[in-house]
């Protein structure tokens, strides 16, 4: 490419204040635009966005979650920018390690032809904010040549996925990943998940979905590393505090499961584990006073097979629990 490609961060948000400045700050330093989708926030996110010079606040007005829908919302805003454009698709939650400004590597993407993929690898960063675990590589980034994004409304991939299109992988520049320095937020979302597949995927048992949301508690000691102080000490420098962890009073993801308890009754969710909180008195914080119908609807079978879930996440894969989840299944219906 003999063109320098414009540098467009895409990124969705929905009640991210907790954390919209630091990484709207981080992008500042390597993206030309950030387009941020909003979907209805109502905290202080709009605000926060407006205040970068950079931003380029739309909306999404879509009434339900859908990765798909919203990611093409923001590919198709890029694209109306002209020139050659390299796409980066980060969540509020995640920015660039800090070497993006100095690595050889940026300069290979930002000279790759159009249709390329870009992976990164994933540092998710512990609660104790000093330890972290790195998950493969991940479709992120693209060197847009107008390909269509298709994709499902959950788990979609961000970036169009053309086949047999050159892929760059990336083992240098990082994608720190701040969702699990939040523990509770972190859970309260994953919660509100297992109702979203509890919902729109009946076709799942509630096995694999507790499975699938209980991934963090299942990472061995082994794979943990300590976050590289230079990443901490270089973000310092340039005025970004990474470290610092704003903790909500009230954490928004609740009140949309106490929602959906309102709408399908707490029954239609009693197999899969969100119990691990007391709803009713969640229900009182967000000022609800018949707070009877979010009491826990499971009987001891249930919260015997919940609590033996959680004891084998970790070897959930040894022959004898695959046993045991099968037998469940056939005779409780789980």
């Amino acid at each position: 490419m003999n063109e320098k490609p414009i540098i467009i961060c895409l990124t969705p948000v929905r009640n991210e204040a907790w954390i919209l400045n630091r990484f709207l700050k981080a992008a500042g330093l390597w993206a030309d635009h950030i387009i941020i989708a909003d979907q209805k926030s109502t905290d202080e996110s709009r605000e926060i966005a407006q205040k970068h010079s950079k931003v380029i606040l739309i909306d999404n007005p879509s009434g339900t979650y859908n990765e798909a829908e919203r990611q093409k919302l923001l590919i198709d805003e890029a694209r109306k920018i002209k020139g050659p454009r390299l796409l980066i698709t980060l969540d509020a939650d995640e920015i660039f390690t800090p070497d993006i400004l100095t690595s050889a590597e940026w300069q290979t993407v930002l000279e790759s032809s159009p249709g390329t993929i870009f992976k990164f690898q994933w540092a998710n960063i512990c609660p104790d904010l000093q330890n972290m675990w790195i998950v493969k590589s991940l479709p992120w980034g693209y060197m847009d040549d107008g390909y269509e994004h298709t994709g499902p409304i959950m788990h979609s991939d961000r970036v169009p996925l053309p086949p047999d299109h050159n892929v760059v992988l990336l083992n240098q520049i990082k994608v720190i990943h701040f969702q699990y320095t939040h523990w509770e937020r972190m859970q309260s979302k994953h919660r509100w998940y297992q109702c979203y597949e509890k919902i729109n995927f009946p076709e799942k048992s509630a096995i694999n979905i507790f499975r699938t949301y209980h991934h963090m508690y299942a990472i061995p000691e082994s794979q943990l590393i300590p976050v590289p102080l230079e990443w901490i000490k270089e973000y310092d420098r340039l005025g970004i505090d990474i470290i610092s962890v704003c903790h909500e009073k009230k954490i928004w993801w609740d009140e949309q499961v106490l929602q959906l308890i309102e709408q399908y009754g707490g029954d239609f969710f009693k197999k899969i584990n969100i119990w691990d909180v007391n709803w009713a008195n969640k229900a009182k914080l967000w000022g609800k006073t018949n707070t009877d119908i979010y009491k826990d609807p499971r009987n001891r079978i249930d919260k015997y097979i919940h609590s033996w879930l959680m004891k084998t996440q970790k070897n959930h894969e040894k022959r004898v629990n695959h046993f045991i989840e099968k037998a469940i299944r056939f005779v409780f219906r789980y």
